[in-house]
């Protein structure tokens, strides 16, 4: 599933092609591809047509397009298009006429002389975009079915103290502690792999023995991991993660413990090893990331 940089390169590239401009038309496809639209596709269409989208947004793994107040209208967004990639979802800014992709689900067509649209395609059809109300007096239109989600930790309003006290508070350990979404949003199962090898860390290890320092070390290495991912496009392991122009990220070649069971350490040269993991993966070294002497 998409993390935080995948779905940052996604931002990036809508807030070049998308934001600002009014929907003309709107085509659902499939109507899965609307189904937390509650009120259906013909209400979802209608609900954005002649509407100008704002800047987009991004919270952890969440994207949204604030739907901009009618001309003159005072006050922030009053609802949101919140778009859920899934597992295979993709946001193509695609030249108007192009042949269709075979798995469209929603295409977006715009009131101005730019020949693009956009398109939602799903081949899996697990994501989809759906139209909610915003936080009350959010200026970025945060939609109110993720106000739940805590901040990332390329916010510059996350804070890494608050953090560090969650984290002492909660008996759990400290990999289940990076992909709960209520205390830290946006790292996934590959950085959090990644940010703990840099660290040193067992993903097993409890956090309420995590002095600051060492939750400060932890964080300073996720955000090393997050940006160097932004900066090679995210991690693509197959043609489904791309941006809005179709094309994948390459960080994959710089993963260091994701993904390299039996490979040597880049550091010490042990073998990584592979665990099951709450149906998941988690990749480690055996010698610099020693598990604890009783896992939580």
């Amino acid at each position: 599933m998409p993390e935080l940089p995948e779905v940052e390169v996604v931002r990036s590239g809508l807030e070049r092609w998308v934001c600002g401009r009014t929907v003309a038309a709107v085509e659902v496809l499939h109507p899965r591809a609307v189904r937390r639209h509650l009120a259906g596709p013909d209400d979802f269409a209608a609900q954005l047509t002649g509407h100008r989208l704002g800047l987009a947004r991004r919270r952890g793994k969440y994207l949204w397009l604030p739907v901009e107040p009618p001309t003159g209208a005072a006050g922030p967004p009053a609802r949101a298009v919140l778009a859920h990639l899934g597992m295979s979802g993709q946001l193509l800014v695609q030249p108007q006429g192009s042949p269709d992709e075979k798995h469209l689900r929603i295409r977006v067509r715009f009131a101005d002389a730019q020949a693009t649209e956009l398109r939602f395609v799903d081949q899996r059809t697990f994501g989809g975009l759906s139209l909610h109300d915003a936080v009350p007096g959010d200026s970025e239109g945060l939609p109110d079915v993720i106000a739940h989600i805590a901040r990332d930790p390329l916010d510059p309003a996350f804070d890494d103290d608050a953090f560090h006290a969650a984290l002492r508070r909660r008996r759990t350990t400290i990999k289940r502690a990076l992909l709960d979404q209520s205390l830290i949003s946006g790292v996934g199962n590959i950085y959090a792999d990644e940010a703990l090898w840099r660290t040193r860390l067992h993903y097993d290890r409890p956090t309420a023995g995590l002095t600051r320092p060492r939750t400060a070390e932890l964080l300073t290495h996720i955000r090393e991991v997050l940006n160097e991912a932004l900066a090679a496009g995210g991690t693509s392991f197959d043609a489904l993660y791309v941006n809005v122009n179709g094309e994948s990220g390459y960080f994959d070649r710089s993963l260091d413990a994701y993904g390299r069971q039996d490979e040597p350490c880049r550091r010490c040269g042990t073998a990584i090893r592979r665990r099951a993991w709450m149906n998941r993966s988690s990749y480690f070294c055996p010698r610099c990331q020693r598990p604890p002497r009783v896992a939580a």
